[in-house]
């Protein structure tokens, strides 16, 4: 996953910007951003504060974990299956 250029503090400013009656083209082209992105971030991040948002990203990082753990223990069940299958 590609590293943003800007922190969540700066993302959270930038959305706010808009919300505060600024034209979205003049923010994006302020910030070096596209409207595409500005609309993907906002649709993600748009009625969190900083603290939230660090929150969200911390239990989405904690959630990876287990789920990479099962996806490597029903890799390690296929591949026990198959072993098995197998005429000796």
């Amino acid at each position: 996953m590609k590293k943003s250029r800007f922190s969540e503090e700066q993302i959270i400013g930038i959305l706010r910007e808009q919300e505060a009656r600024q034209k979205t083209a003049e923010i994006c082209q302020r910030h070096g951003i596209s409207e595409a992105t500005f609309y993907a971030r906002k649709a993600k991040d748009g009625g969190l504060e900083v603290s939230e948002t660090k929150r969200l990203k911390g239990l989405e990082n904690e959630n990876s974990r287990p789920k990479k753990l099962l996806t490597e223990a029903m890799l390690d069940n296929a591949m026990l299956r198959e072993v098995a299958e197998k005429k000796w």
